[in-house]
């Protein structure tokens, strides 16, 4: 049984991910409780599990009333526990579980908070990142630091290049006008800042994205690239080092 993936608008900017696969009906993160049930009643989808990647309330808050509706289990990182809601599972990373295209693994992504985790579907090619590799970025490091940031993202960069990409904001669109001051000259990332104009001028989402196509245009993971050091500024600077001057140009955008 393939899974089915569904993409639902939380708050002003989140998403969160209804996953339905041969072990039921999962939900990664919980923004708010209303948009979340309303798609499980359009397809008549019950919630098996609900599974939190980080402890910003942007990504918890419909838990309680998820939780008390549902009665199903909570997981999430066990490094952020004590910030959580309660935890019914507390994940380590390498943990493994689920059948076929519904095997989940959980992969270490600090820097956002230090505990922050994806959750990576192999068979599925499918992976959900939240608030560590974002379309066209990635997260502020609020927690962590320049280097455990770069190291999750260089984890994230090895997976299959057709894996899809799941992440948790609808930031793409200013993502892509930052990543324009970096490489101005990148048709993909040219032709790929067209599209996404195109699609939220429809009220389309566009945070979800193959791996490739975020290789090939996001700076953040770009920062391999003698294009990047040197329009950085860096022309002999290490992976880590431009990495960190590029978040830093971001949050001053």
């Amino acid at each position: 049984m393939p899974l089915e993936i569904v993409t639902v608008p939380c708050l002003s900017d989140n998403y969160a991910y209804l996953v339905h696969g041969p072990d039921g009906t999962a939900l990664i993160d919980a923004p708010e409780a209303g948009p979340i049930i309303d798609a499980l009643e359009a397809r008549g989808w019950s919630l098996g599990v609900i599974m939190l990647t980080h402890h910003h309330h942007d990504h918890v808050g419909g838990v309680a009333e998820l939780r008390e509706r549902y009665g199903c289990p909570v997981m999430g990182p066990k490094a952020e526990e004590a910030k959580l809601p309660k935890l019914d599972m507390a994940l380590d990373p390498g943990f493994s579980g689920g059948t076929g295209e519904g095997r989940c693994e959980v992969i270490a992504v600090p820097g956002h908070t230090l505990g922050h985790i994806a959750f990576h579907y192999p068979e599925a090619k499918a992976v959900f990142t939240a608030d560590s590799l974002m379309a066209l970025g990635c997260g502020r490091i609020f927690e962590g630091t320049p280097d455990m940031m770069w190291d999750s993202l260089s984890k994230l960069m090895t997976l299959p290049p057709e894996t899809m990409v799941y992440s948790g904001h609808e930031y793409t669109a200013s993502n892509a006008a930052f990543a324009l001051t970096i490489e101005p000259g990148n048709e993909a990332l040219i032709s790929r800042a067209r599209a996404i104009e195109a699609a939220r001028a429809e009220g389309l989402p566009t945070a979800q994205v193959a791996l490739s196509v975020e290789l090939d245009t996001n700076p953040f993971l770009r920062a391999t690239r003698q294009s990047v050091k040197t329009a950085v500024g860096l022309p002999d600077g290490t992976d880590a080092e431009v990495f960190a001057e590029v978040r830093k140009r971001k949050d001053s955008f």
